[in-house]
């Protein structure tokens, strides 16, 4: 095999399918914005999104359908042959299908619209081709040519698809945002796996309490400090004041860094602790746990209430645990 020819065709290939979503951004416009506005308004009063294609397309509509039910705009994907023998029964007046095709003409797609019209649905639709039957039959027609596809003979939906696939994360997402879907929302369509936990549980689901915690004050000695952590098996320790406020943070890593340290153990902890340690709010949700970690590389965080009192500690150990990492 020719390695290097190998490689040079994979990469004309995505250099292709990158120009076909470029010219697609570039080419958005008023229809785009009428499909948003029109299923906004769709979703406040009841309806849903039916999703329809053929082929490839077909197949580009079921990740569609399933990116936009999941991210809260309803959507299902309905296959045209399964339409026209019964399934139209799954769209209801004040719904919306979106019908996808490239080229326009798929025959087993255009037999659906006029059916689907008659049941009070409006037609919206992502071609390559205005002037095609599916356009012309569309409510709401977004045109999104590409240059070519990436298939040596311009025939395989390569470019088209990928584009198309790209189209519809961007009407996805522009209504998450324009609908103020949040990551509690998020989290309540994804109650399984570790993305659901992590938008939908709180700090005080996953934090060390007070009992299962390592906390001392300033004048303990190291020695005692480092006996509290192996009582409570914790990689850490936290520092607070008589009035609980946070004052610092000693983990077993601060420890082997000063070991050899004549007379460590009688030392004071103060003397020895990472002052002004990273914190993180009680009512903070799961997921900005994972964000400290990852971007400040800490393993032990200190949980605070609204008046940065001392209320538990979060220990990256318990977290695989907890399914969150």
């Amino acid at each position: 095999m020719d390695r290097a020819l190998a490689l040079e065709k994979a990469r004309e290939v995505l250099d292709i399918e990158i120009a076909g979503i470029a010219q697609i951004r570039d080419s958005l416009g008023d229809s785009f914005l009428e499909l948003v506005e029109t299923i906004i308004d769709l979703i406040k009063n009841g309806g849903k999104i039916v999703v329809t294609g053929v082929g490839k397309s077909g197949h580009i509509g079921k990740k569609m359908a399933a990116s936009l039910a999941s991210t809260g705009s309803t959507a299902i994907f309905l296959h045209p042959v399964e339409a026209m023998h019964g399934d139209l029964g799954m769209i209801q007046e004040g719904d919306l299908l979106l019908a996808l095709s490239y080229s326009g003409e798929t025959d087993e797609l255009l037999h659906v619209i006029l059916p689907a019209k008659r049941l009070g649905v409006k037609i919206a639709s992502f071609s390559g081709n205005a002037e095609s039957s599916l356009a012309k039959l569309s409510d709401i027609a977004v045109v999104a040519p590409v240059p070519r596809e990436a298939c040596p003979f311009n025939l395989a939906p390569t470019t088209s698809s990928t584009a198309h696939l790209a189209l519809g994360d961007a009407l996805a997402v522009t209504l998450m945002h324009l609908r103020n879907f949040t990551k509690a929302d998020y989290g309540r369509l994804h109650p399984s796996g570790a993305i659901g936990r992590a938008v939908t549980m709180k700090v005080t689901d996953v934090m060390r309490d007070s009992d299962r915690m390592a906390k001392v004050t300033a004048d303990a000695t190291v020695a005692e400090t480092l006996v509290k952590m192996t009582e409570a098996r914790c990689g850490s320790a936290i520092i607070a004041d008589a009035e609980n406020n946070l004052q610092g943070i000693f983990t077993d890593g601060d420890f082997r860094r000063i070991a050899q340290t004549p007379g460590i153990f009688e030392k004071k902890i103060g003397e020895v602790m990472v002052k002004n340690p990273i914190s993180i709010r009680f009512d903070a949700f799961a997921v900005e746990i994972l964000k400290v970690v990852e971007n400040k590389s800490i393993d032990d965080l200190p949980v605070v209430d609204a008046d940065g009192k001392v209320v538990g500690l979060v220990d990256i150990q318990d977290l695989p645990g907890l399914k969150l990492m």
